[in-house]
């Protein structure tokens, strides 16, 4: 039987073979966020991940017509090989099968259920493949009541309280503008592949893994809980841009001149600091702000002896000034600040990369850093279906005929 290192020589341009998951096989079924995500971590620390897509391209790929999903496929798909797939032909299941009987991982975010009906679920490849790694990620999971409820990030923050603890007290809920449910499932499904990886080194033993959005999400909520707890489990307020447990002040957004800034306290010796930069150290004996919990106590008046202060100048100007004084701050950036950040660009956690079909964008790199070995460089995304001949040729051995046919079939 061919290995991963076969396919690596078969089809790959060079991916270093010093790099942590060189020489590991993934197959990414998964579409939209958090299955993209949780394979893009693993191909940039070397692992060869193909990306299966039906014929029309996974849900992400055909929002583009809609303007604005391009560049988030492209941003999650980034050094995979693409072959198409008609998981819903008996020789589309049979190659998927000869793909999996060689590979290490196998990733997808379909609803429960929806792998076994194909018969491409985790029995099926573990069959042909005992040291399979089989890695799903739902709403809700395999199991419990909400098994079968459909999920997306917008119900899922709504079903775990994101929405609930987010926004001002005196107005409506608001959901987070970042997909927080998706992609921290992402990440947890990735760490439990490399978990059952490790575990695979010990026992030669394959595993099935599974994260549901709202499991992985649930400990972020962690001040909230606490407030909660504290009051005995009478619901607490929002609390807007105040710390989510009201246990820290100042903790807020203030106005600038030309913008908003953060400013957050959490110890003592930072709110005196605060006091030097804006020049009022004869507060520093003021019962009112002499500890935190005082602090707390008279939040109102910290926030209007903050933005009294920060109103009077740029963003940038009291970052400056605060960080001067190691004092917890930053300016609210606009997104085009946020990609053009020199700190990501010097470190290579953003570059500037040409797409063949968007042009010059930037994409984000893996930030998992390994210092040991240099980063591998950004391979933007590839077209639908590029890699077909690459993969079912070169690596499976089918002939030119019968990838004719196949294609003729519908099944590539």
């Amino acid at each position: 039987m061919e290995t991963a290192v076969d396919l690596r020589d078969a089809v790959a341009d060079g991916t270093g073979a010093d790099q942590p998951l060189a020489g590991v096989t993934v197959i990414d079924l998964s579409h939209v966020y958090n299955g993209p995500y949780a394979a893009l971590l693993m191909a940039l620390a070397g692992a060869r991940v193909i990306k299966v897509e039906p014929h029309g391209g996974e849900h992400l790929r055909s929002r583009g017509d809609m303007g604005g999903a391009d560049l988030p496929f492209a941003m999650l798909n980034s050094n995979k090989l693409a072959v198409t797939l008609n998981l819903k032909h008996a020789k589309g299941r049979a190659l998927l099968l000869e793909m999996a009987a060689r590979a290490d991982v196998l990733i997808e975010n379909f609803a429960p259920g929806v792998t076994d009906r194909l018969g491409i679920g985790a029995a099926a490849l573990q069959a042909v493949n005992p040291r399979l790694i089989y890695g799903s990620s739902s709403g809700y999971g395999k199991t419990g009541p909400y098994r079968d409820y459909p999920a997306m990030d917008l119900v899922m923050q709504a079903m775990s309280g994101v929405i609930a603890v987010t926004g001002y007290p005196d107005q409506p809920p608001v959901k987070s503008g970042p997909a927080l449910c998706d992609f921290s499932a992402g990440i947890h499904l990735y760490g439990a592949v490399m978990t059952a990886l490790f575990r695979r080194e010990r026992t030669g033993k394959g595993s099935v893994v599974e994260v549901s959005m709202q499991d992985a999400i649930y400990s972020s909520l962690a001040s909230n809980l606490g407030m909660l707890h504290a009051r005995h489990g009478k619901v607490p307020p929002r609390t807007g841009n105040r710390h989510g447990g009201l246990g820290i002040s100042p903790y807020n957004v203030y106005a600038a001149s030309n913008g908003y800034v953060v400013l957050n306290a959490p110890g003592d010796q930072h709110f005196r600091a605060i006091l030097d930069v804006i020049g009022r150290p004869d507060l520093k004996d003021d019962p009112r702000f002499l500890t935190r919990a005082t602090r707390v106590a008279h939040m109102l008046e910290v926030d209007a002896l903050m933005e009294g202060w920060t109103s009077q100048h740029t963003k940038e100007e009291i970052a400056q000034r605060m960080l001067a004084a190691a004092v917890p701050c930053a300016p609210v950036r606009e997104l085009p600040e946020v990609v053009q950040d020199r700190n990501m660009h010097a470190r290579g956690s953003l570059q500037w990369v040409d797409h063949p079909d968007l042009g010059r964008v930037v994409l984000p790199h893996t930030p998992l850093i390994f210092e040991d070995v240099e980063r591998l460089p950004i391979d933007p995304s590839h077209r639908l279906g590029a890699d077909n001949a690459r993969v079912f040729g070169n690596w499976l051995g089918h002939s030119d005929d019968e990838l004719r046919l196949l294609e003729a079939e519908g099944v590539i």
